[in-house]
């Protein structure tokens, strides 16, 4: 018989791991070229702009958009069943469980968002390029703008590292709750660092 269910989950979560990974990995790899200054992110962005448009647009729409869309629409109909009850139960995977759906519905308008005001608004209909001078002005020019791009991030991290131990749960590779713990805690602590390398390069906006 096939379950249905049992295979979108596992497909859900392998998307979650890789393409949103890939692409959260990149996005801090590239905002981390702010640390040093004007010229090396600058750099890095022309990198981009460099590959052909048709195969860009096709990496966008089949490896970033479609992938993200459909994490995103499996997501909210699971966090729709879930059942969250962190404050009667305590227990710190309780929490995080609680944490991986409400940051799954923040994320959902905050990509919106992004994506519309910069990719859409900003680059394909202004025709004004992203570059380090216009991060700049946006962040230095709005402190809600900076929180909100900031917390973001956040959500975007925690939700990528702590479904890396849900992904090892759901395909059966952390089976006993040692190596369930193990895994979590390393995945935490991959979560702390990256968003203090968020931290980092959000913050050299401001002082450069």
């Amino acid at each position: 018989m096939f379950h249905t269910t049992f295979y979108l989950r596992r497909l859900h979560s392998l998307v979650g791991l890789l393409a949103i990974g890939i692409f959260l990995f990149e996005h801090i790899i590239t905002n981390a070229r702010a640390l040093g200054g004007a010229e090396s992110l600058n750099g890095a962005l022309a990198m981009m702009e460099l590959i052909p448009h048709p195969i860009f647009l096709g990496l966008e729409i089949f490896g970033v958009a479609l992938p993200i869309l459909f994490h995103a629409i499996y997501g909210i109909y699971i966090a729709l069943q879930a059942k969250n009850n962190p404050g009667r139960y305590g227990y710190v995977r309780n929490w995080q469980f609680a944490l991986q759906r409400w940051t799954a519905w923040f994320l959902v308008v905050f990509l919106i968002w992004h994506v519309f005001y910069l990719r859409i608004f900003t680059k394909a209909i202004n025709g004004t390029p992203i570059s380090y001078e216009l991060l700049q002005t946006l962040f230095t020019s709005s402190p809600i703008t900076t929180l909100l791009y900031t917390i973001g991030m956040f959500a975007a991290i925690f939700h990528f590292c702590n479904g890396i131990t849900t992904f090892c749960m759901t395909w059966g590779i952390a089976k006993g709750p040692r190596i369930q713990n193990v895994i979590n805690v390393l995945s935490m602590c991959l979560c702390a660092f990256l968003c203090l390398v968020t931290i980092a390069f959000m913050a050299s906006y401001f002082v450069m």
